[in-house]
């Protein structure tokens, strides 16, 4: 296990074999640190996937450059670099590799302040942090974390190797399933947003249902994933949620499908796999959307979509080439008034 903070040092050599890729340099080179090209050092690794920083090849100062294929030539030109067939993804790799050796991970047993109720099931290798609560009947599987003051509730599920970081909370009877990363102050499981209306006021409709979330799945900082009312809120595999995002009662979110930071679902919304919604973006109540759409940034979703792609737009949202179409007259509109008024003085 290494020491919190411990610093990485692995040769050129040994990366390529981790990353699957082609080294063009020498094998023997150690680096120390991953950063981007223009603030790399002699003792960096850093990356190059986006083609329009191909110029800070020739100026930055990194021991080697991870690459795509298209560029490998320049990268050689300058130093080591190491090809990949996916450099971003290859990037991504190294950072988890690195993550692993860099960081100390928690030691497995149960702090002497947390408070295990009588009935839960914890793994041996599982580590329940200091003032952790893990109620009756709760099941904690295999290398599973709970960081400080983290909540698991009754009979509620963390899968292996899932990671409840402090102040997390998973509410009674909710499941999270294998390599999961639930990240600070996140709630699962609290009480959907139902409410009958009656003589002026608001009688509470009590929400039985549960949350089931599938296994790789992570959720960002202070998100919020209602419990269902009758039947349960779902999250499939591999789903990611950035910070601040808000998942109503009953939403079921398709596998692999990602959220940008104050995204919102309201209750029953039907949302497909390989899905993504760009920040603040509104997807309104009992709609359903199929696998494959890409909602833009701030875009208010108000009916059903049912074919592939990508839609954007307040006003309201379209598929996106009619919305650019229609963005840009709009641009024009005083112009196009002010003309109109001229033709009519002259008639």
């Amino acid at each position: 296990m290494p020491a919190a903070g411990a610093t990485v040092q692995a040769s050129l050599g040994e990366l390529a074999t981790v990353l699957s890729g082609t080294l063009i340099g020498d094998a023997d080179i150690v680096v120390t640190r991953i950063a981007p090209l223009e603030t790399a050092d002699a003792a960096t690794i850093s990356f190059l996937a986006n083609p329009r920083y191909a110029s800070q090849l020739a100026t930055t100062a990194a021991a080697c450059v991870i690459v795509g294929e298209a560029q490998s030539e320049a990268a050689a030109a300058r130093g080591s670099c190491i090809v990949c067939a996916d450099p971003y993804l290859a990037f991504a790799r190294l950072t988890q590799w690195w993550a692993a050796r860099k960081r100390q991970r928690p030691p497995a047993g149960v702090h002497p302040s947390a408070v295990v109720e009588p009935g839960a099931r914890i793994h041996a290798s599982a580590s329940i942090g200091a003032l952790a609560y893990v109620g009756a009947g709760a099941h904690i599987d295999a290398d599973a974390v709970l960081g400080a003051l983290a909540h698991v509730g009754a009979d509620a599920c963390v899968g292996a190797g899932t990671r409840l970081a402090p102040r997390a909370n998973l509410g009674e009877g909710c499941r999270i399933g294998a390599r999961g990363i639930v990240h600070g102050g996140v709630v699962i499981g609290a009480d959907g947003f139902g409410f009958a209306p009656v003589q002026g006021r608001w009688e509470k409709i009590e929400q039985l249902g549960s949350v089931q979330i599938g296994d790789d799945v992570e959720i960002g900082a202070n998100t919020c994933i209602d419990r269902g009312a009758l039947d349960d809120t779902i999250l499939e595999d591999g789903v990611k949620l950035d910070n601040l995002v808000q998942i109503g009662h009953n939403v079921r979110v398709g596998a692999h499908s990602a959220f940008a930071g104050c995204v919102g679902v309201a209750g029953s919304a039907r949302i497909g796999r390989h899905c993504t919604a760009g920040g603040g973006a509104i997807i309104l109540g009992h709609l359903e959307i199929v696998d494959h759409v890409h909602i833009s940034a701030a875009t208010v979703v108000t009916r059903s979509i049912h074919k592939p792609g990508q839609y954007s737009g307040l006003f309201p949202f379209d598929d996106n080439a009619s919305w650019e179409k229609n963005a840009a007259t709009l641009r024009n509109l005083h112009a196009m008034r002010e003309r109109l008024r001229a033709l009519e003085k002259k008639v």
